[in-house]
């Protein structure tokens, strides 16, 4: 199975069950780049995928929680290069790993380099939200010969043609955006916000995953038969800022 394909198999086989699967974010390095690899070992022990985010000084679809978590990372020396070679530390990861990262760290890297270096640490694919599907030939073109998923994301403004351009071109799942705006904020849910995540579903044939503002297992519940699983991001980013176990946090948003 392709690495793209593990993605895609991860989030159908949670969901298998009835419940959305669980894609759990973390800013590489924030809050103590000491603790990266402890902290993407406990998140990969409760969640189906998890997103490792690449920090950026100007993460302009994130909220003012991963962009002080970004701005932190930074600040502690956390890069791209070094985040590749502490996921390669860690032997026998089984959870699919993505990358989140904006496109300058990536080009500043290497997009031929990149692939092979990701491929070769064990992730599993990218997403890159200030890259438009017509722009990404040549990154796609690297990823593809590692077989490594580029993610699209769709939103509740997205027109219907375009939709379906994006649900055809992402690979892994089908990032679904609950709201217009950035991360970090509450979502209540509105039924609107279901029928757009059900019109997305009947176009795509990958896992549909719906994420911005998902912290509560309300809200996960209220998700149940419209999406295959939810990004857990912005809250998560919280928690390890205050401390706490956030294995127990994700554990806690499983509906019982």
């Amino acid at each position: 199975m392709s690495p793209r394909e593990q993605v895609s198999a991860a989030i159908r086989t949670a969901a298998a069950g009835g419940e959305p699967a669980l894609i759990a974010y973390l800013t590489a390095g924030f809050p103590s780049r000491e603790r990266f690899r402890e902290h993407l070992r406990a998140l990969a022990d409760a969640a189906d995928v998890v997103e490792v985010g690449v920090p950026f000084t100007d993460p302009m679809a994130d909220g003012v929680t991963i962009q002080r978590a970004s701005l932190a990372a930074l600040a502690q020396g956390v890069s791209l290069a070094w985040i590749l070679e502490e996921i390669a530390a860690l032997p026998g990861f089984a959870t699919p790993l993505l990358l989140m990262s904006y496109l300058n760290p990536l080009l500043a890297f290497g997009i031929a380099r990149l692939a092979e270096t990701a491929a070769r640490a064990g992730v599993s694919g990218f997403i890159v939200p200030d890259l438009p599907l017509d722009e990404s030939s040549d990154l796609r073109a690297a990823l593809d010969e590692r077989q490594l998923a580029l993610v699209q994301m769709v939103t509740p403004v997205t027109e219907p043609q375009r939709l379906a351009q994006l649900c055809t071109g992402s690979q892994g799942f089908v990032y679904a955006v609950t709201m217009t705006g950035t991360t970090g904020r509450k979502v209540a849910v509105p039924t609107g916000v279901l029928d757009y995540l059900d019109r997305v579903r009947a176009i795509a044939t990958l896992p549909v995953c719906a994420g911005f503002g998902i912290r509560r297992r309300e809200q996960v519940e209220r998700l149940r038969g419209h999406v295959d699983g939810v990004v857990v991001g912005s809250a998560l980013v919280e928690v390890l800022e205050r401390g706490e176990d956030a294995g127990e946090f994700l554990r806690a948003l499983r509906p019982r």
